[in-house]
């Protein structure tokens, strides 16, 4: 079948998705257990938010290590060693007791996450793709990412009412290793260019860090990652402690949300939902018109919903609207970023050269959590570490705007 005719779902799409979004199910509950862990050890916010913080930066450093892997040993093989990886560092952190043996088991559960997700997954499903579909199936895979972050944070609060949170982290290490089922469909072709076949990893890592674009689409990612895990880890806890009393004859009552930290947990679901739909528009656009101006034009609204968001009272309400406006722009950086990266320096290895901007992501996903805990800590709030997310979410705004949108061998060729 020639790559223009293949179709959008291929096997490859459709098992890539299913892992994604067990996988980020999975990562996106961890704010939930912040609370009964605290309560279980005494711990400050601080302990706990580090060894999220350690979580993803190990899911940083792993990412480029997993998709080098990939590209070396094939795509299944890195996504069964992820989610070994990943199910093993689940199941010991049930025994931690600790604030250091979770910071040292959070390194496994990070590199679980690398092997199951975005990295390996886009990468696998770029080159099953046509250059048609690509934007559209990064999209979608991208957006059962966000499918999972709808039923993580509900499912890990429902389970919490049943079982001590180390039975629920022994849940989802289960369900973690069941992804091993989908292994099957994750097999594609490897579509390269005559060129890209006589081109080494060196050698176009060695022109992707000499090229300026390179540099800033590594520094836009930051505040993506800064935003993204510093609401996972901390705004259900920030909302069950700020935020207004739920009104008992209101439609949240109506529905069951009766208490703050069940608006917590209600809030990721409603953002991941609401990036279902922002993910698969960003998709559609991002086969229409510049990506570097899209991604600019997100991490504006971004900054601008966040920055009016904490400059008013928090209430159920504002909780409610900034969910649905941050949700539609929460996962849309993602295929536009990573389509980015295959538009100007190719397939071969997309794995590898998207890892390494995917660094920067998760570099700003540690500091999003470990700041949050610590200046919670010495401010009792998180009004401060809220508005460094605002000024590094303008910062990427600015910083995409100079990126040579143009495959690289074209402005090799013209230099």
């Amino acid at each position: 079948m020639s790559p223009a005719r293949v179709p959008l779902f291929t096997p490859v799409l459709i098992g890539g998705c299913f892992i994604i979004l067990i996988s980020f199910a999975i990562r996106a509950s961890f704010g939930i257990f912040q609370i009964p862990i605290e309560d279980e050890f005494g711990w400050p916010r601080a302990d706990f938010s580090t060894a999220i913080a350690i979580q993803n930066l190990a899911w940083g450093i792993g990412q480029p290590i997993f998709g080098a892997l990939a590209e070396k040993f094939g795509d299944r093989r890195a996504v069964f060693l992820g989610a070994i990886t990943y199910a093993v560092g689940l199941s010991v952190s049930s025994i931690a007791v600790t604030p250091e043996q979770h910071w040292a088991l959070e390194v496994l559960v990070g590199f679980g996450i690398a092997g199951t997700g975005f990295g390996v997954i886009l990468a696998v499903v770029g080159r099953a793709s046509s250059d048609e579909n690509r934007s559209m199936a990064l999209a979608i895979a991208t957006a059962a990412g966000s499918g999972g972050q709808v039923i993580g944070a509900p499912l890990a609060e429902w389970l919490l009412a049943f079982m001590p949170w180390q039975s629920v982290f022994l849940v989802f290490a289960a369900t973690i290793v069941a992804t091993l089922l989908f292994l099957p469909m994750i097999r594609s072709p490897a579509p390269a260019t005559k060129a890209d076949l006589e081109e080494s990893m060196g050698e176009i890592l060695l022109k992707a860090f000499r090229d300026p674009s390179y540099t800033l689409i590594f520094l836009g990612f930051f505040s993506c990652g800064y935003q993204l895990s510093f609401v996972t880890a901390h705004f259900p806890a920030m909302i069950t402690e700020m935020c207004g009393a739920i009104d008992p004859t209101g439609v949240l009552a109506s529905i069951g949300v009766a208490t703050t930290s069940a608006l917590g947990a209600v809030s990721i679901a409603i953002i991941g939902a609401a990036n279902i739909v922002g993910t698969l528009v960003a998709g559609w656009l991002g086969k229409r018109y510049s990506k570097k101006y899209l991604l600019a034009l997100i991490y504006t609204g971004r900054t601008i919903a966040a920055a009016l968001f904490i400059m008013f009272p928090i209430t159920p309400t504002t909780v409610i609207v900034f969910s649905v406006i941050m949700g539609s722009l929460w996962l849309a950086t993602v295929p536009l970023t990573s389509g980015l990266v295959a538009y100007i320096y190719g397939l071969r290895y997309m794995g590898t050269l998207y890892g390494i901007v995917f660094f920067s992501h998760q570099l700003g996903s540690f500091f999003g959590v470990w700041l949050g805990g610590r200046m919670y800590d010495v401010y009792g709030d998180y009004t401060a570490v809220w508005w460094v997310g605002v000024a590094v979410g303008a910062f990427s705004a600015i910083v995409h705007l100079p990126v040579n949108e143009r495959p690289l061998s074209e402005s090799s060729a013209s230099a």
